[in-house]
This record gives C-alpha cells, structure tokens and sequence, in this order.
C-alpha cells in the first residue's frame, strides 16, 4: 500500500478573531474527507486581539495545529516566509485565513500537483469587480512589473499555490530582506499551472492590506526584481546630452555665419532646460538613493521575522 503524503498548510492570521474559528471550521470539513496526512501551520503575525486564544483554542481541538507566533506584525510577506520556513511535508500549501481562499479548492490544487507541477498557481478572477480602482490599478501593476522585470506574474495571482518541496526548499535559499514571494515563486522557474478561482467574501472584519502597505508591496516588487529605473535615468542623461550637443551645433552655427547679433540671451528658455535637466537629475538621484537604502537593509542581515517563542512542536 503506498504511503499517505504529507501535505502542509502555511495560513497567516492577523486580527482574525471570530473569524479564524469559521475558517478552520470549513478547512477541517474539507481535509478530513481527503486521504493525505495534513499539518496546519497558523502563524500569528503580531496580532493585538484575541487572535492568540483563538489559534490555541483550535490546536487543543486538533493536534494537527502548530501555532508560530511572531514576535510583532512583521507583515504578510514575512509571516507567510515563516509559515514555509517551519512546514514540513512533501507538499506545502498557502493560503489566507479569513475565507476568502476557499478551502474547498484545496483537493483541485492537490491533484493538479500530482500531474507533475511544482507549483499550483491561483489566479484571482474578480468578474464582479472589474471596474473598481483596486483591480484597474492591479492590472496595470502587473503588466508595468512584467515589463520592467522580465518575469512573468499573472494578474490576479494570489498567495494562495501549492508548491512541491523542491519548489519550497528554492524559495528558502532566496533570503533577501524584501520579499515579494509571487514574484520570487515565478522567478525560481519551476513548471507551474495556473488554477482560476473566483474569491468569496470575507467571514468577518476587514482587509488589512491597507494603500500604505499595498504600495510599500509595489515598491518591493520593482526595485527587487529590476534594474531598469536605473536604466531609465541613464537614458535620461543620453537623451539631455544630445540636446545639449544640438544645442551647441546650432548656437555655433550662427557665429559661423557671422549672425552673432541674432543671439540674444533667452531667460525663460534657460530657465526651461534647467527644470527639466534639474529634474531629471533628481528622479535619477531618487532611483539611486531607492536602491541604496535596499542594499543597506540588506547588508545589515536582519532576520525577515523573530518568533515570540518556538511552536510547541519543536520544543
């Protein structure tokens, strides 16, 4: 008789009292009808409610339950970078915690992976939602990273894949500061499927991706994946130093003609190529001082995330 596979469940919580109790509710009525062994990794990424007595409650009601607890709100990224860090199985599940990652999609991802993908890639379909600024601004994000950075992100695509344990194991031996793991899972290059899927809503509370941190997930993306903004300042400078060389042909060309006296200084003109070369400058000084103050993050080793304390499991 073959053996049963192990299968992890890497889900970061944030807040989700009242709401991860549902959740596990509906994940439990799925996977206990599937055959494969599960473990389910809740990782409470600094929560200041009662998320904590929530996640306990559950793992005294099932022993498949390890909590990981951090020791502030590192974010999502770095909770979700935990959550792999410490599951264990031939197969490593993410997904959110507050429903709108339907369990129930978790049997498709599994036997999509049997298939030989290293990783089950969902894509978020928001038929419904297809004119609000969230999902245009989304779109346009994603073909602007794609352009810039030659890797291929599906819009849409959400933290919530199943991955092999090869496709794991790539992911930890990235261990850059700024994470954006849908970016790193396409760059690692692993063959991969994409699974469409349509969210539901909510159980309870509300998002807590706010614009800040939705922006601050952008900028990630951009200057981790890419060099071309550097790319973009250099050709800005080209581009100011051949006008400056026309400029210079045409002013020459008057004191060859002898037309001197048809030169007359031009205050607002001059004014005009100083804001823009000043500008240009200073976008390329900004691109510049944005990947410096990366590298210094990255140089200083901080860990992506602290643990409140070890999991019950391996103590």
């Amino acid at each position: 008789m073959p053996s049963l596979r192990a299968i992890g469940i890497v889900i970061p919580v944030y807040n989700e009292t009242g709401v991860v109790e549902q959740f596990h509710t509906r994940l439990r009525a799925v996977i206990d009808g599937l055959p494969d062994r599960f473990h389910i990794y809740y990782i409470n990424d600094g929560s200041t409610d009662g998320t904590r007595g929530s996640l306990e409650k559950i793992s005294e009601s099932d022993p498949r339950v390890t909590i990981i607890e951090l020791s502030r709100n590192f974010g999502h990224q770095a909770a979700l970078t935990a959550g792999l860090d410490h599951a264990q199985g031939d197969v490593v599940i993410t997904m959110d915690g507050d429903g709108q990652h339907p369990p129930e999609m978790i049997p498709e991802l599994l036997r999509l992976g049997e298939q030989g993908y290293d990783i089950v890639q969902t894509q978020r379909l928001d038929g419904d939602q297809k004119n609000s600024f969230k999902k245009r601004t989304s779109g346009w994000f994603y073909s602007f990273l794609n352009l810039l950075s030659g890797i291929a992100v599906k819009p849409g695509a959400a933290d919530f894949r199943a991955m092999s344990r090869q496709a794991v194991d790539a992911l930890k031996a990235m261990p850059e500061y700024h994470r954006f793991l849908r970016g790193m899972v396409s760059w690692i290059g692993y063959r991969t499927v994409i699974l469409p899927y349509q969210p539901e809503k909510r159980l309870g509370g509300a998002s807590k991706y706010s614009l800040k941190k939705m922006l601050r997930l952008a900028s990630d993306a951009i200057f981790s994946f890419s060099l071309v903004p550097l790319y973009i300042g250099l050709s800005l400078g080209a581009l100011m130093l051949c006008l400056a060389g026309l400029e210079m042909v045409y002013v020459l060309s008057f004191w060859v003609r002898g037309y001197q006296s048809s030169l007359e200084p031009g205050w607002s003109s001059l004014m005009f190529v100083l804001l823009i070369v000043s500008g240009f400058i200073m976008i390329l000084l900004g691109f510049v001082g944005m990947y410096i103050g990366y590298i210094f993050q990255e140089v200083k080793r901080r860990p992506v995330y602290l643990l409140r304390e070890r999991p019950k499991s391996e103590k």
